[in-house]
C-alpha cells in the first residue's frame, strides 16, 4: 500500500510559493535519442528507442543513459514517466546537479521498494530521513517530479510527497560507485528493465531582487 504524505505535502507549498516557474522545455520527446547517450558502465545493457520511449535494458547490473546538452545546476524543477518493465530494483533513478555536487533520486531502491535522496551529509537513501517506502508495480507508469533550490529538495511520485529534506549548509554528494557515472544527469537501471518518457524540466525563478538564490 502506498504512503500518504499530506503533512509534508503542505510543507512544499512553502519554499516554491515565491517562486516564477518557467515554461516546461523537453529533453526526451519519444521521437529520438538524440541528446542522449549510453552510460560507460561496465557490462551495461543496451538503451533503445521503443514505441516512443527510451529503454534501459538489462545491466549486470547498472545500465543508463546521461543527457549530453547543457543542464541547470540549481533552481530548476524536473518530471518524467517512468516504468518498471520486468526485474525488481530501481528502473529509473535520476542523477541530477544540486548547485556544484549531485544527487540522485532513487526510484525503487534496495530490494525494490525504497525512494528517497542519495546522499545528504554521507549517508545514502536507505539511511537518511528521505528514505520512505513505495509500492511499484512492473508494467505500471509513474510521474516522478523533483524541485531543486538552495534550500530544499522536494520528490514526488504521483503527486505524493516523498521526501522534502531542507540542505542549506549541508553536504550533498552521490553515493560510492559507478553510479557516479550518471553525473550531471542520467537515468539508471538497477539488474531491471526500466522505461522512461515525457521527460520535461522548467526553471524555478527566485523574486525579483534576492540575487542570493540565483
Amino acid at each position: 500500500m502506498r504512503a500518504h504524505y499530506s503533512l509534508i505535502a503542505v510543507l512544499l507549498c512553502a519554499p516554491l510559493a515565491a517562486q516564477t516557474q518557467g515554461e516546461w522545455k523537453t529533453l526526451f520527446d519519444g521521437k529520438s535519442l538524440d541528446g542522449w547517450k549510453e552510460t560507460q558502465f561496465a557490462r551495461h545493457g543496451a538503451v533503445k528507442l521503443e514505441n516512443g520511449t527510451m529503454v534501459l535494458g538489462l545491466g549486470q547490473p547498472l545500465t543508463g543513459a546521461n543527457l549530453t546538452t547543457p543542464f541547470p545546476k540549481m533552481n530548476y524543477e524536473i518530471r518524467f514517466e517512468a516504468m518498471r518493465v520486468r526485474g525488481g530494483d530501481f528502473f529509473a533513478s535520476l542523477t541530477v546537479p544540486v548547485g556544484e555536487s549531485f544527487a540522485t533520486f532513487v526510484t525503487g531502491g534496495w530490494g525494490g521498494d525504497i525512494v528517497g535522496l542519495s546522499s545528504i551529509n554521507g549517508w545514502d537513501a536507505s539511511d537518511n530521513e528521505t528514505r520512505s517506502y513505495f509500492t511499484f508495480e512492473n508494467g505500471q507508469w509513474y510521474t516522478f517530479r523533483l524541485q531543486v533550490t538552495p534550500e530544499r529538495i522536494v520528490g514526488m511520485i504521483d503527486d505524493q510527497v516523498v521526501f522534502n529534506p531542507e540542505i542549506a549548509g549541508r553536504t550533498i554528494s552521490m553515493r560510492p560507485g559507478e553510479i557516479k557515472l550518471s553525473t550531471p544527469f542520467g537515468f539508471a537501471s538497477y539488474n531491471t528493465v526500466g522505461a522512461v518518457r515525457k521527460v520535461e524540466y522548467r526553471l524555478l525563478r527566485p523574486p525579483s531582487g534576492d540575487r542570493s538564490r540565483n
